[in-house]
Protein backbone atom coordinates (compact mmCIF):
# COMPACT_ATOMS: atom_id res chain seq x y z
CA UNK A 1 0.00 0.00 0.00
CA UNK A 2 1.41 3.57 -1.01
CA UNK A 3 1.44 6.56 1.16
CA UNK A 4 -1.00 9.04 0.95
CA UNK A 5 0.79 11.92 -0.09
CA UNK A 6 2.64 13.77 -2.66
CA UNK A 7 5.93 12.24 -1.96
CA UNK A 8 6.03 8.70 -2.86
CA UNK A 9 9.08 8.63 -0.05
CA UNK A 10 6.94 9.93 2.47
CA UNK A 11 5.94 7.28 6.03
CA UNK A 12 2.53 6.45 6.40
CA UNK A 13 1.07 7.95 9.31
CA UNK A 14 1.26 5.68 12.42
CA UNK A 15 -2.20 3.55 12.98
CA UNK A 16 -5.38 5.87 14.31
CA UNK A 17 -3.79 9.12 13.34
CA UNK A 18 -3.98 8.36 9.30
CA UNK A 19 -7.06 10.98 8.41
CA UNK A 20 -8.35 11.44 11.54
CA UNK A 21 -9.73 14.88 11.49
CA UNK A 22 -12.36 16.59 12.99
CA UNK A 23 -14.53 18.28 10.17
CA UNK A 24 -18.30 19.26 11.48
CA UNK A 25 -18.77 22.15 13.47
CA UNK A 26 -20.80 20.12 16.44
CA UNK A 27 -17.97 18.21 16.79
CA UNK A 28 -15.34 21.02 17.64
CA UNK A 29 -18.08 22.43 19.92
CA UNK A 30 -18.35 19.34 22.06
CA UNK A 31 -13.93 19.07 22.45
CA UNK A 32 -13.93 23.19 23.50
CA UNK A 33 -16.17 21.47 26.77
CA UNK A 34 -13.54 19.39 27.36
CA UNK A 35 -9.69 19.41 28.84
CA UNK A 36 -7.55 22.52 27.67
CA UNK A 37 -3.81 22.92 28.09
CA UNK A 38 -2.77 26.19 26.94
CA UNK A 39 1.34 27.03 25.11
CA UNK A 40 2.62 30.19 23.76
CA UNK A 41 1.35 29.57 20.84
CA UNK A 42 -2.03 27.43 20.86
CA UNK A 43 -4.15 25.79 22.99
CA UNK A 44 -5.14 22.32 22.96
CA UNK A 45 -8.29 21.26 23.94
CA UNK A 46 -9.14 17.24 24.32
CA UNK A 47 -12.60 15.35 24.69
CA UNK A 48 -13.27 11.68 25.09
CA UNK A 49 -15.78 10.94 21.98
CA UNK A 50 -18.89 9.95 22.63
CA UNK A 51 -20.43 6.00 22.65
CA UNK A 52 -22.08 6.26 19.16
CA UNK A 53 -19.24 8.31 17.56
CA UNK A 54 -17.11 5.08 16.90
CA UNK A 55 -15.18 5.53 19.84
CA UNK A 56 -12.78 2.36 19.02
CA UNK A 57 -11.13 4.23 16.79
CA UNK A 58 -8.11 6.01 17.40
CA UNK A 59 -7.53 9.96 18.15
CA UNK A 60 -8.88 12.65 15.80
CA UNK A 61 -7.30 15.89 15.57
CA UNK A 62 -8.67 19.43 14.09
CA UNK A 63 -7.45 22.57 13.74
CA UNK A 64 -8.75 26.19 14.57
CA UNK A 65 -7.20 29.19 12.75
CA UNK A 66 -9.32 32.79 14.06
CA UNK A 67 -10.19 35.78 12.01
CA UNK A 68 -8.44 37.70 14.59
CA UNK A 69 -4.93 35.69 14.34
CA UNK A 70 -4.76 38.01 10.46
CA UNK A 71 -5.55 37.27 7.38
CA UNK A 72 -6.47 33.78 5.13
CA UNK A 73 -2.95 34.03 3.51
CA UNK A 74 -1.29 33.97 7.45
CA UNK A 75 -3.94 31.59 8.63
CA UNK A 76 -3.46 28.80 6.52
CA UNK A 77 0.22 29.11 6.84
CA UNK A 78 -0.52 28.95 10.52
CA UNK A 79 -2.37 25.65 9.97
CA UNK A 80 0.09 23.94 7.46
CA UNK A 81 2.65 24.96 10.01
CA UNK A 82 0.94 22.92 13.10
CA UNK A 83 -0.17 20.02 10.76
CA UNK A 84 3.22 19.31 9.94
CA UNK A 85 4.66 19.79 13.68
CA UNK A 86 2.27 17.10 14.69
CA UNK A 87 2.89 15.20 11.75
CA UNK A 88 6.90 15.60 12.92
CA UNK A 89 5.90 15.06 17.05
CA UNK A 90 5.12 11.57 16.20
CA UNK A 91 4.21 9.27 18.19
CA UNK A 92 1.90 11.28 20.62
CA UNK A 93 0.82 10.32 23.40
CA UNK A 94 -2.67 10.90 22.23
CA UNK A 95 -5.62 8.29 23.72
CA UNK A 96 -7.66 6.09 21.18
CA UNK A 97 -11.36 7.19 21.10
CA UNK A 98 -10.46 11.03 22.02
CA UNK A 99 -10.34 14.55 20.12
CA UNK A 100 -8.00 17.03 19.88
CA UNK A 101 -9.06 20.96 18.56
CA UNK A 102 -5.57 22.65 18.03
CA UNK A 103 -6.51 26.41 18.44
CA UNK A 104 -3.98 28.67 16.93
CA UNK A 105 -2.47 32.16 17.72
CA UNK A 106 -0.17 34.08 16.50
CA UNK A 107 2.89 33.13 17.60
CA UNK A 108 2.70 29.84 15.63
CA UNK A 109 3.62 31.68 12.87
CA UNK A 110 7.15 32.91 14.12
CA UNK A 111 7.86 30.72 16.65
CA UNK A 112 10.72 27.72 15.82
CA UNK A 113 9.56 24.87 14.36
CA UNK A 114 11.71 23.05 16.80
CA UNK A 115 10.05 24.69 19.58
CA UNK A 116 6.29 24.13 18.01
CA UNK A 117 6.96 20.17 17.66
CA UNK A 118 8.40 20.26 21.69
CA UNK A 119 4.62 22.53 22.95
CA UNK A 120 3.06 19.47 20.97
CA UNK A 121 4.50 16.89 23.01
CA UNK A 122 4.24 18.36 26.27
CA UNK A 123 0.72 19.60 25.48
CA UNK A 124 -0.45 16.15 24.26
CA UNK A 125 1.73 14.69 27.43
CA UNK A 126 -0.28 16.76 29.93
CA UNK A 127 -3.22 16.39 28.46
CA UNK A 128 -2.81 13.04 29.04
CA UNK A 129 -2.28 13.27 32.69
CA UNK A 130 -5.68 14.86 33.49
CA UNK A 131 -8.26 12.82 34.90
CA UNK A 132 -9.34 8.87 34.03
CA UNK A 133 -11.99 10.30 31.31
CA UNK A 134 -10.90 13.41 29.97
CA UNK A 135 -12.99 16.20 31.27
CA UNK A 136 -12.52 19.26 33.64
CA UNK A 137 -13.15 18.84 37.10
CA UNK A 138 -16.45 19.49 38.18
CA UNK A 139 -16.93 22.65 39.84
CA UNK A 140 -17.18 22.38 43.83
CA UNK A 141 -21.09 22.45 44.62
CA UNK A 142 -22.66 25.21 47.39
CA UNK A 143 -25.51 24.64 49.62
CA UNK A 144 -27.97 26.02 47.59
CA UNK A 145 -29.37 29.15 49.21
CA UNK A 146 -26.31 29.82 50.74
CA UNK A 147 -23.27 32.42 49.74
CA UNK A 148 -19.80 31.99 48.48
CA UNK A 149 -18.45 34.29 50.92
CA UNK A 150 -17.96 33.66 54.53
Amino acid sequence: MEPKSLDKDARPAPAGMADARLKRRAEFQRVSRGRRKSVEAFTLQSARREDGESASSGARVGFTVTKKVGNAVERNRIRRRLQEALRAARPLEAREGHDYVVMARREALARPFAALVADLREAFRAIGRGGKDGRRPAAPKTPMGRDRRP
